[in-house]
């Protein structure tokens, strides 16, 4: 009988063994993953368009110009901003650059990752103002290299650091990689309500237009930039920084909402 007992428990370690490399066969699969900067079959089934094909800035341009500044680089199927190695102080025929379009109800993912030091941000529902920057009319989800750049250590209880509502709202938990690993981020935003989501996890959540909101952003420098900052527009333009530091973003597509 001993014998008998040992012959079947081996037989279903196994077996159980087995399913656990079929399962992780079906996990990979090409339905659930795609090459950098196409969408899989559900993703176009759902109704996902990228924004950036890995080949070309159509749909892209500088902010507040027509053209495509010279600070940027397609290269390796990235958008890439050139470091000046100065920070922000560097020229490098640069600033931020935009997608050509407005949205208000969506689901953007992408990638990104900083060179070491690097300080970079996601711009949403921005609107373009002559003669100003982004920043002083749309939320940032801070791209960052929490480890070595200072703004990890300024503002108040880590937000300012990568994935984090800028100098707002921190990101909990902090799960950002190290410089020079890919980071995977999605921003939800519906009817008013936002979530910043990073490599897989939900960090956090706010409510635009909110008399929470109003309070938020006056006891931040954004007031000081622009007085009307709190009223975020209801549509508007996606951006990417250009901060003076070298960062890469791939594998952007939206899923707008109607």
């Amino acid at each position: 009988m001993k014998k008998l007992l040992v012959l079947v428990m081996a037989a279903a370690i196994i077996a159980g063994f087995s399913a656990c490399q079929g399962g992780k066969k079906v996990t990979g699969s090409k339905e659930e993953k795609s090459a950098p900067n196409q969408l899989t079959q559900k993703e176009k089934e759902e109704g996902w368009v990228l924004l950036f094909d890995g080949k070309t800035t159509t749909g892209w341009r500088g902010n507040n110009r027509p053209d495509f500044p010279k600070g940027w680089e397609v290269v390796d199927g990235t958008l890439h901003c050139k470091g000046s190695g100065q920070g922000e102080a560097g020229a490098n025929d640069g600033g931020d650059i935009l997608f050509d379009k407005q949205f208000s109800n969506f689901r953007l993912k992408m990638e990104w990752k900083v060179a070491p030091g690097g300080n970079s941000g996601i711009f949403y529902l921005g609107k373009e103002v002559k003669d100003w920057p982004i920043y002083k009319t749309a939320p940032e989800m801070q791209v960052l290299d929490n480890e070595r750049h200072p703004d990890a250590r300024a503002g108040k209880n880590g937000n300012r650091m990568a994935g984090s509502l800028y100098d707002l709202i921190p990101a909990k938990p902090q799960n950002a990689k190290p410089a020079g690993e890919w980071n995977s981020i999605e921003i939800e935003v519906f009817k008013g309500s936002v979530w910043h989501r990073q490599n897989g996890e939900t960090v956090l959540e706010y409510h635009l237009w909110t008399e929470d909101w109003n309070k938020l952003v006056a006891g931040s420098k954004f007031p000081e930039l622009n007085p009307d900052w709190a009223n975020v527009p209801k549509s508007g333009v996606i951006a990417l920084q250009d901060h003076g530091d070298d960062v890469w973003f791939r594998n952007i597509k939206i899923l707008e909402v109607k």
